[in-house]
């Protein structure tokens, strides 16, 4: 919760808490909101994110604070100890963030000037960081995303990123295999399957994306023109399709809106939410 009170923000955490991830600084789980400390003054916070296990918070003057499950680096602080208090990620100190997105044990961070950096696991590639280790306990710059990026995303074992000219990466394993067990016999698309930043093109060849989503093993994205596409597990109906699966991204129809652009949407682990 995030709440205005004059010019300052006051911000409010409940829920699990098993790893300090509320940044109250116990692992107990809190059943009513209760308000953090001022630990980003004099800045006012921007942008709130969850993973797995861990917390982000972005301050207005785009600086960083972690806290959380930290047993892959996940966040950033150059150690694998959980964190129960909201800490500020030293290592990007003085790099302005524009926006995180928490995988389950991972981190995907974008800065204000368009680069990508990641630290945790990389198990599955989630990191965009080809023939890097297992984890990575400080952020790195995923290299081969050159083009100025404006949004990203993390789900469960795989993360996104938009570029300014449109364009959407995918890279992590995380949807290859309930895609080989839902689509027998099919060849999935590289960008469901690479360890690296893969351009997702089918579907996607003549639309500007702006914004993209992941959910635990979905993906969507947003265009300038307010279409939605989806893409991988369908099995809670969260892409709003007859398939079980979908392969490569698929326009949600506009009649599903009323017949109205799609002007803002957010994911969550396992659906969809959309505003016209």
């Amino acid at each position: 919760y995030n709440l205005m009170k004059g010019a300052r923000h006051l911000t409010y955490c409940l829920g699990a808490n098993s790893y300090g991830q509320l940044g109250l600084g116990h692992k107990e789980d809190v059943l009513l909101p209760q308000q953090l400390n001022d630990f980003c003054e004099p800045g006012c916070v921007r942008r709130i994110t969850g993973g797995g296990g861990h917390s982000t918070v972005v301050t207005d003057e785009g600086g960083l604070f972690v806290c959380g499950l930290n047993k892959d680096g996940q966040l950033g602080l150059g150690h694998t100890e959980d964190v129960l208090y909201f800490t500020p990620c030293t290592s990007l100190l003085g790099c302005p963030i524009q926006q995180v997105a928490c995988g389950w044990d991972f981190t995907i961070i974008l800065t204000e000037s368009g680069q990508v950096l990641s630290c945790g696991s990389n198990l599955f590639g989630q990191l965009g960081v080809p023939h890097g280790p297992q984890r990575c306990v400080v952020p790195q710059v995923i290299e081969l995303l050159r083009e100025e990026v404006v949004c990203v995303a993390a789900g469960l074992r795989h993360a996104l990123a938009a570029t300014a000219s449109g364009i959407v990466f995918q890279w992590g394993t995380g949807l290859a295999s309930s895609g080989r067990r839902l689509c027998p016999g099919q060849t999935l698309p590289l960008f469901l399957t690479a360890k690296e930043p893969s351009r997702v093109t089918a579907g996607l060849e003549t639309s500007k994306v702006r914004c993209v989503l992941a959910g635990s093993d979905h993906s969507a994205s947003l265009t300038d023109a307010g279409e939605l596409y989806v893409w991988g597990s369908n099995k809670h109906g969260q892409l709003s399709a007859q398939a079980a699966f979908l392969p490569v991204p698929q326009k949600i129809e506009v009649h599903c809106f009323q017949n109205e652009k799609v002007t803002a949407v957010w994911s969550g682990w396992t659906h969809l939410v959309a505003q016209t």
